[in-house]
């Protein structure tokens, strides 16, 4: 895959990222993680994105790829959950990022996300400024931020971050249309998440309740016709078309990296294929909030 300008960063990412979320789950093995995270490396994926909510995730990484560190991008993202410290507060955001170095045995964390916190904890709490202290301190490169719709949009403009991950995928339009086109004039890093959206057409019939429900619907109410296959459709449009500098999607098989990386490999979508699933979207989806 070759690889992209991630903003005015000077890192340079494939533009298939991978999404660390369940490599953090106890019911892979720690020898299932450590050949997956290899297999990352191995196949040419750089950066890998995870986060302090994410279980073994940031330990495992540590633990398996500490001595490949100079191999790939690493992102993490912090806000809670520090023993002792009041979660999206000052204190919490330096103790977690330093805490992140020790999980993933590194001195230095190439982008930390604030992660997807309101607009009013980004202007009242002084997370942003911790973050900077951070970076200022040489534990960060990249100042980032996780979130959708205001939140997002007020992170954007607040001048604090060099890098922004936000949804993007077939049913989930709105970063795409509204955020990302200001973050790529800014100079910004960008990162697209559930590039597969949560791969929602596994269900025959709504998930009710289910992590993936919302965007069920909204696939079966835009009923794209394209005669591609939902997943590589999904996959091709979030990576190429995206409008970001590299797409998330995670897994726990090895044999799925390598599918999705064999789509990648296909290129983008053919232009009449990626007009009619935007128009589509302005039609019908254009009224829905993202994800959060």
């Amino acid at each position: 895959m070759q690889k992209r300008k991630f903003g005015r960063s000077g890192f340079c990412v494939s533009p298939l990222g991978f999404g660390a979320g369940q490599i953090g789950d106890d019911s892979l093995s720690e020898r299932e993680a450590e050949t997956l995270l290899h297999s990352l490396l191995d196949q040419g994926i750089n950066l890998i994105d995870t986060a302090r909510g994410y279980g073994l995730s940031e330990e495992r990484i540590g633990k398996y790829l500490a001595h490949r560190r100079d191999e790939f991008i690493l992102s993490t993202k912090v806000g809670y959950g520090i023993e002792g410290t009041e979660d999206w507060t000052y204190d919490c955001i330096i103790k977690g990022v330093d805490t992140a170095r020790r999980q993933l045995r590194t001195g230095v964390i190439d982008v930390v996300h604030l992660h997807s916190c309101s607009e009013y904890i980004l202007s009242n709490n002084g997370v942003m400024e911790a973050l900077l202290e951070c970076r200022e301190r040489g534990w960060i490169k990249v100042t980032a931020y996780s979130g959708e719709n205001e939140d997002l949009a007020f992170a954007l403009n607040s001048g604090m971050i060099q890098s922004l991950q936000t949804s993007v995928n077939l049913f989930d339009q709105k970063s795409l249309n509204q955020y990302i086109p200001e973050a790529k004039e800014m100079g910004l890093g960008t990162i697209g998440k559930r590039g597969l959206a949560n791969v929602c057409w596994h269900h025959q019939s709504q998930p009710f309740g289910h992590y993936c429900e919302q965007y069920w619907l909204r696939m079966n109410e835009l009923n794209y016709q394209t005669g591609i296959p939902l997943h590589e459709l999904a996959l091709r449009f979030a990576v190429f078309s995206g409008g970001t500098d590299t797409a998330l999607v995670g897994g726990k098989n090895t044999d799925n990296i390598s599918r999705n990386i064999s789509i990648v490999e296909k290129g983008p979508l053919p232009d009449d294929v990626v007009t009619l699933i935007k128009n589509r979207y302005q039609e019908i989806g254009s009224r829905w909030e993202g994800l959060i």
